[in-house]
């Protein structure tokens, strides 16, 4: 009688115990993310601005939400606007995390994306340049190599990158002189990049 009362309850345990797991493992299956355990996106957004464009987006790129969205890998939502520059109408897209713009993709209506702004500091050059970049690991002189900037960058400097003619690199940073002059060689070296731009016309670059 002993042995069956010790042996009975166990028996009757052992089903519950086998069941428990089952409902543990059937819970805890579904949570795991396979996407994240690659080692590529430990390290957040794999976009990088090159000579041919931003992520998947190249001069060919029809400015529509679709293939704006496709070509940044959805990494984004997107914001759809109209602005003015030069006297031309200028279709874009913001692409938006949460709240905060990371990048701004435009050109004209109906058709292909002619610029992209970066300010996303997940979002490099493929020569190593992002945001807070020091002016002074890429340049030495400003001098036919950067202007002042224009519109909402006029307080401060683009500079053209030395690798593509496509690419170039907006700078922000402190200067105690006219605002109408560049700021000297040596108040720039401390200054940081602000933006990455690529340009499908690099004739619409800094010069």
């Amino acid at each position: 009688m002993t042995v069956r009362i010790r042996v009975r309850p166990m028996l009757l345990a052992l089903p519950l115990i086998l069941t428990g797991c089952s409902s543990l493992s059937n819970m805890s299956w579904p949570d795991i993310s396979w996407s994240g355990m690659n080692p590529l996106n430990w390290f957040g957004s794999s976009l990088t601005v090159s000579d041919k464009g931003v992520g998947g987006i190249t001069s060919s790129t029809p400015l529509t939400e679709t293939a704006v969205k496709d070509a940044l890998d959805g990494d984004y939502t997107l914001r759809s606007g109209m602005s003015m520059s030069d006297g031309k109408m200028l279709s874009f897209y913001q692409a938006m995390d949460g709240k905060d713009v990371k990048m701004s993709i435009s050109g004209e209506p109906k058709g292909n994306v002619q610029r992209v702004d970066v300010v996303d500091p997940k979002v490099e050059s493929e020569w190593g340049v992002k945001i807070g970049t020091p002016f002074s690991t890429l340049y030495s002189k400003a001098f036919d190599v950067c202007v002042k900037g224009e519109g909402d960058d006029a307080e401060n400097v683009e500079c053209k990158a030395p690798q593509s003619a496509h690419v170039t690199y907006v700078f922000s940073g402190i200067w105690h002189g006219p605002d109408s002059l560049m700021p000297s060689d040596d108040a720039l070296k401390d200054w940081k990049v602000s933006k990455i731009i690529w340009r499908a016309n690099p004739a619409n670059n800094a010069q």
